[in-house]
Formats: structure tokens, sequence, C-alpha cells
């Protein structure tokens, strides 16, 4: 992503994290991830709570314009996925969240100040006491893992003193707190579509203070794990150890609320690629242009076509996508050519809908976005229109004036756009790249130590039914895998 995007989204991290030693392993590791939002066929789209997700988001990631080094998004209660981890002994499981940008590890601690107890997503919330477990240990600030994270001795400290951390993000929610080491409990692949009982030691963060709307119950979770891009995320940390190749990618079904999410070089299906824009925060791509249709739309770059090329942030955490005005107005306006008796309202006086009673597919044009390598994205009109009611449907492109440093404005692209894509995200080569696919079916992803190539396949989770009834949510899964983690 950019200098915008998801979980690293404006996130000012004030620490560094470092994984440890992963267990002892040959073959892959298993998340099974959820979707608080997800659309599929269990229920219509919550535009309303969808925007407002957004909308929150965004303003802790794109706060000050200034996107700082973090993860993709901020993990707050505004993220998409979630997943279960069980830590310590005896094991207890938490719910974290999952973000494809964001740089840290860490969950709730015992007696954390002003942490969340109760979420309305049916799951139950925990904190990690590091007392109850026989295997947790503190990380001081003398210790050599300290020093790594912070890249450098704390003059400060003493014998025996915690290596602390702090972390704030762009709206002001902070969350504070130290490093501890424990015994972690994974699913590991070991063929296709098979897996067993696997156990680690990690070292995580311990959060004991937070601040702002880091405790709001309505979507809280136990924590975070993030997968970005910066050297401090856990897929950076175990590819400078050696570990796994430094490829992460997913694929979300928007039919079915399915998906996968797999760490590791995927065999097939093949994917186009386009390079990533260096030395951004977040996932940044160049936008060549637009198609609505079979129609180009006309985006000059600058005053007289004059200036910095347009770029385009791949973001996971978003719902809807994000157009600059221009864009937004040429592709609402074409769209709205090819159906010239239909009736626009407004709903919740920011959301553009109509009645339609045939084929959406049938009735409205594929958006393609194209990228550097004649690379494209096309969605779909049964992507970027959501069904609120039966036969009312609401439009998915948002306007937005964001803007990178430079005062370039900037395309998000959200669920909407990545939806039914496997999206592969290779920081080794620094490249994404993605081809259309049935995310309800499986990957095939190379494990580096045997040269096997595995089937991952998306799952059904089973959720509280009333939870998810009162979220309007369609149960997402992904599955993530780590390859060859071995000590």
């Amino acid at each position: 992503m950019d200098s915008v995007g998801r979980r690293s989204f404006g996130v000012s991290l004030i620490l560094l994290l470092l994984i440890e030693a992963v267990c002892v392993v040959r073959g892959n590791v298993v998340f099974e991830v959820h979707h608080k939002y997800g659309r599929g066929a269990k229920g219509k789209a919550p535009i309303g709570v969808l925007k407002a997700h957004d909308s929150k988001r965004h303003g802790r990631v794109l706060a000050g314009v200034d996107f700082q080094l973090g993860g993709d998004g901020s993990p707050t209660n505004t993220a998409l996925y979630y997943t279960k981890i069980t830590i310590g002994t005896p094991p207890v499981d938490y719910h974290v969240q999952v973000d494809t940008g964001s740089d840290i590890l860490w969950v709730n601690c015992h007696n954390c100040e002003k942490c969340p107890t109760k979420s309305d997503l049916g799951i139950s919330l925990m904190q990690y006491d590091i007392k109850a477990s026989s295997t947790g240990q503190l990380i001081t600030c003398d210790q050599e893992f300290c020093g790594t994270v912070f890249n450098s001795p704390n003059p400060n400290c003493k014998v025996g003193m915690n290596c602390e951390y702090a972390v704030t993000y762009g709206d002001g929610s902070k969350t504070e707190g130290y490093f501890v080491r424990d015994n972690f409990k994974f699913d590991q692949v070991t063929g296709n579509s098979q897996t067993s009982a696997m156990d680690g030691s990690v070292a995580f963060g311990c959060s004991a203070k937070q601040s702002g709307e880091l405790g709001s119950s309505s979507q809280a979770v136990d924590g975070i794990v993030g997968f970005g891009q910066a050297n401090t995320s856990i897929l950076s940390q175990l590819s400078l150890a050696g570990k796994v190749k430094k490829i992460f990618s997913h694929c979300l079904d928007s039919r079915r609320g399915g998906g996968i999410f797999a760490l590791g070089e995927v065999v097939h299906p093949k994917v186009g690629t386009a390079p990533l824009v260096p030395n951004q925060a977040h996932y940044n791509l160049i936008l060549k242009g637009v198609q609505v249709g079979n129609k180009n739309l006309d985006l000059p770059t600058g005053l007289f076509g004059i200036g910095p090329p347009r770029r385009a942030i791949i973001d996971s955490g978003t719902t809807l996508a994000y157009l600059p005005p221009d864009m937004y107005e040429k592709v609402i306006s074409m769209i709205m050519e090819l159906q010239p008796k239909m009736v626009i309202h407004m709903v919740e006086d920011e959301f553009k809908c109509f009645w339609y009673t045939a084929n959406i597919d049938d009735g409205f044009p594929v958006i393609t976005f194209q990228f550097e390598n004649s690379l494209s994205l096309q969605v779909y009109p049964h992507n970027y229109l959501f069904e609120v009611r039966d036969t009312e449907y609401c439009i998915g492109w948002q306007v937005s004036g964001m803007q990178a440093k430079d005062g370039q404005e900037l395309t998000l692209l959200g669920d909407i756009a990545l939806s039914d894509k496997l999206v592969v995200y290779d920081l080794d080569n620094q490249t994404i790249g993605w081809a259309q696919y049935n995310c309800s079916s499986s990957i095939k992803v190379k494990d580096e130590a045997s040269g096997n190539a595995y089937d991952v396949v998306a799952h059904d989770i089973s959720m509280d039914s009333s939870a998810l009834k009162a979220n309007v949510v369609s149960v997402l899964m992904f599955v993530a895998t780590a390859l060859s983690l071995i000590v």
C-alpha cells in the first residue's frame, strides 16, 4: 500500500516488533479467519455499516495525510478480518484482527486499563495473564530481543525492567504495553487439505493500557496480528530469519462469503503482476487508466497532463472503493448513461441507490483499472453494486479527496474491487498481482522444504447465529499458510 492503506494507514508506530522462533515445522501453518461484515449469500449488505467502518478507518489511516511507518490499517475496532489463535499453557483462545498491512502482533493483557471486555461479534473476549501460563516469560529491556526491537540498547534500561512499547494511531487512539514470550499452537498443513497440531514460541506485545476508541465493544476483538511489508511485520521477520518467502495472498469470495489467506509461493493459479511503487508504507501501484465498459476515461495527470502519475492503493481492509472527484464523477456519469430511465434516490443521505429487477451484470458496465505491465483489474457490477433490500441496489463507488504528500490524488481499491480474485503480494520481488478466480475452490502453495505443492482450500466456519444476524454478516474465512518455519 502507499501513504494510505489498510492497517499501516496513517499509523504512527513508536515501536518495532520482532517475532522470535516459531517451532520446528516442515510444512504449513493454517489460520481460520472470519469476516466481520461480509455480504455473501446469507444476507443483504449493511451498506451504512460498511461506510461507517471505512470512514472510521480512514480517519485513522489518513490522519494528517502523512502516512507514517506502520501497518495496513489500524488495529482497532475497524479491521474486517479476525482469526482465533491459541496461546499459553494451559492453552487459551484469543480472537485477533488479521491485517494485511499492520506490523505488530499484540493482545490485551490482564488488568489492562480501558481494554474492551465485551464484543457484539458473538465472541468471548479474553485478556492474556502471564501468571496463569506456565510457559509465559517477560522480555526485559536488557535482553538481546529488546535491543533488536529498538535497533539499539536502551540507555535508561536497568536489569529486570520490562521491554515496553507504545503505538499511537492517527485518530489519537493509543495502546501501551510490554513484550512477552509464550507458546502458540498452530494448525500445520501436512498435505492436501490436511493439518496437524504444532507448537511454537513467539514474542508478542501485551497491551496494558489503551485510550481512544480501542475499547469500543461493537466490533472488539482481543488484539491484532499483522502482515505488513515493514520489517516489523510477522511476514518480514520470518522472512529475514530465512523461514518463509516474503509472499502472501488472499482470495475473497463475494457470492458465498468464503476465501483463502495464505503465506508462501502460489504455484496455481498463475497471476499477472505490476511493480509496487517503492518507498511507500502501503501497497501502491501506478494507475495507467480506467475504462467504463469499453470506453476510456479522460483522466489527465496534473496541469496540462504534466505531473506525477496517478496511484492506486490496494487495500483489502477497506470495504468499498474511493475515487478522486474527477474520476468518480466520470465513472458515475458513464454508468448512468447505460440506464437513462433509471431514477436515483439517496439512502442515508450519502448513497446513490436505485430499484432494479433485471440481472445487474447484464445492465451495468464492467469497470477496468489498468496498471503497469498491462495488468488490469476488472470490477463487475455484482461487486460494486450492493443489494440492501430486494431489488434495491446502492453504488459502492465513493468519492474521496485523499492525497499523498506530493499532492497526488489517490484511488483506494477495497474489497469491492478485490473480491473474486486471487491477489498475491510478492514482497521479495516488490510486485502485486492477481487473477480472476473462484475463491470458494483451492489454490496450490509451495512447501519450500519438500518442494511439494499443497492444496489450500476455503472452509466454512460456524459462528453464533444471533451475532451473525445482528451484524448482517455472512462468515468469510481465510486460510493463512506459513511455509517451512524451521528453528
